[in-house]
């Protein structure tokens, strides 16, 4: 059974965003997010995956860094109704971050029934098949089990193995991003099951507005770098008058 997110009365406007990728070394990034969470005229924020570079516990959260962005989250759900769903970088996000964060849990897939519409909404590395090595690590990754045996270990072997992942893999991350990307029939097949018309997603690092045919389409959100020369990110709003797509 997919999950279903039926936005209250009050919700007149919800933000999307995705990629983030927040770490130490990332602040101007960081400091968008902050203002998008002060400024936004919206009443829901939906983050859909990988909001942290990486996330290796959340025995984490006390750390400096991880701290801090738990402040900002917390504080901003005072004004904001916060929801997370995980992504390929943070699928180690467990309660007690959601809870210390003022976040709620958001499957993937999430539909999420708004403004007369439903809305299909996905981090989008599911749906990548013909990356056959990832869907294995990722069906291994997601297991209770093995989770389970890597939370186990203590917190400074699974930062190292977090700094391993950040320093030594950027290169072919941004290969396999760019080789990689949705399965066409495996969006429509979800879109069928679930009667919506429109999938929103990130992961790709891909911006950009799809048809599927037959009236269907795929959204892709962009990942958020305002470290970068130039900078880039955006958030998408969905409201009754439709989907917006605003730049940073």
């Amino acid at each position: 059974m997919i999950h279903t997110l039926t936005a209250p009365a009050r919700w007149q406007q919800v933000d999307l965003l995705s990629d983030l990728h927040l770490g130490p070394d990332t602040p101007g990034t960081l400091a968008r997010l902050e203002k998008h969470l002060a400024e936004t005229p919206a009443q829901a924020v939906l983050l859909l995956g990988d909001i942290f570079e990486v996330w290796v516990g959340d025995d984490a959260r006390h750390e400096p860094f991880e701290a801090g962005v738990v402040r900002l989250l917390r504080e901003a759900s005072t004004r904001l109704d916060l929801f997370f769903m995980h992504g390929n970088r943070d699928f180690l996000v467990g309660a007690a971050l959601l809870a210390d964060a003022g976040m709620s849990a958001l499957p993937d897939p999430t539909v999420l029934e708004a403004f007369g519409q439903r809305w299909l909404l996905v981090h989008g590395d599911a749906q990548c098949l013909d990356d056959k090595a990832y869907q294995a690590f990722r069906q291994q990754v997601r297991s209770p089990a093995w989770q389970a045996q890597l939370l186990t270990q203590p917190l400074a072997a699974r930062q190292a193995l977090g700094r391993q992942m950040r320093e030594g893999s950027k290169a072919a991350q941004a290969r396999q991003l760019m080789a990689t990307d949705l399965d066409a029939e495996a969006c429509r097949a979800l879109l069928r099951e679930v009667n919506a018309r429109t999938m929103i997603h990130g992961h790709t690092h891909r911006p950009a507005e799809h048809d599927l045919g037959d009236g269907w389409r795929r959204v892709v959100l962009s990942d958020w770098d305002l470290d970068a020369k130039p900078p880039r990110g955006d958030v998408i709003r969905l409201s009754a008058a439709g989907l917006q797509r605003l730049p940073l």
